[in-house]
């Protein structure tokens, strides 16, 4: 075990890398290829994309961020308390980390209180990485940060466990909304078997809540999540040499208060073919057809506690909003 001294000072790394540029070309194209189409939102982040999700974050619909905000800024004390348990050192592995906003909340206080703890973000956007660990080390220049860009899995099996160490993972955001039902437990059944017993799981879900008030966060007044939602065909364009015409394309979303689903498509407005230079490959598009490029579920209290019986976890506690629009919860690896 490392001495505080050693722990507390400033260790900023290159985050190192576990996606490749064939993986993109090659989930484009199967994609594109499939009936029906389908883009993986994991592609959203460019760097233009990273902007973009950073307007949205400040939009006056998208209510996600202050809950979880005000979760974290309420509760940080009380979530401190349950990660480092009668003293005990942990590393707080954030799985797509972003800018930080909210997880700075959690860092500044665990700082503050002489937490015996490093952190590791992980996030597919080599952009927002960079400028996270730039931004903490002038916050914070005496956490130790590990970060690492590219695929979840690789990047959490790549932490290497110290020894008496708790592993504490961090999922915020409603990210887990992103994936379907199967999709789901699948990916929390893999975070479980990277994790030991007595780790903790720590993720943010979105509760069910009036219908309006979902789909407006998906369908701002302004059309940033519109521009969001295009620039990934901006960004195919760009790395593909394609020639997507985005005129030709509307961002369409729907919500299903039944399945808890809010999903989001672009849609064809005519007869098209679009050409990928690169991969020398012709797309073709009717009119009104579409591509899958999202999906953002959200969950009721009952759901939450049976996946993580289900998964393999235990749930300790919930955090809620003052409006009880967003929960984030504890898991114990059993």
């Amino acid at each position: 075990m490392e001495s505080s001294e050693n722990i507390t000072m400033q260790k900023i790394s290159k985050p190192k890398k576990f996606t490749t540029k064939e993986e993109f070309v090659r989930d484009v194209l199967i994609g594109l290829q499939s009936n029906p189409k389908k883009l993986s939102s994991k592609y959203f982040y460019d760097e233009k994309g990273d902007k973009l999700f950073q307007e949205i974050m400040n939009l006056e619909e998208y209510y996600l961020t202050n809950c979880e905000y005000e979760i974290l800024n309420t509760h940080k004390s009380a979530i401190l308390e349950l990660f480092e348990s009668n003293n005990r050192p942990f590393q707080l592995i954030e799985l797509g980390a972003g800018d930080g906003l909210k997880t700075k909340v959690l860092l500044q206080e665990f700082s503050n209180n002489k937490a015996h703890f490093e952190y590791s973000p992980i996030d597919i956007s080599p952009h927002v990485l960079q400028t996270l660990t730039n931004d903490l080390q002038q916050l914070l220049p005496n956490l130790k940060v590990k970060s690492f860009q590219g695929d979840y899995f690789k990047a959490l099996a790549a932490t290497k466990r110290q020894n008496g160490w708790r592993k504490v993972v961090l999922f915020l955001g409603s990210n887990i909304g992103n994936f379907s039902i199967e999709q789901t437990h699948n990916f929390l059944t893999k975070i479980k078997d990277l994790l030991s017993p007595g780790d903790l799981l720590f993720i943010g879900f979105d509760l069910k809540k009036e219908p309006e008030v979902i789909l407006s966060a998906y369908n701002d007044k302004k059309g940033v999540t519109r521009a969001f939602n295009l620039n990934l065909l901006s960004r195919i364009n760009a790395e593909l040499d394609g020639n997507f015409d985005l005129n030709k394309f509307e961002h369409y979303p729907v919500y299903d208060p039944q399945s808890g689903e809010c999903r989001s498509y672009l849609v064809s407005k005519e007869n098209q073919q679009v050409r990928l230079e690169a991969l020398e490959e012709t797309i073709s598009f009717h009119k009104w057809e579409s591509i899958h490029t999202e999906i953002s579920r959200k969950f009721s209290t009952k759901e939450i506690h049976e996946l993580a019986e289900r998964s393999g976890f235990k749930l300790l506690e919930n955090f809620y909003d003052s409006k009880g629009f967003f929960v984030d919860s504890v898991w114990l690896k059993k």
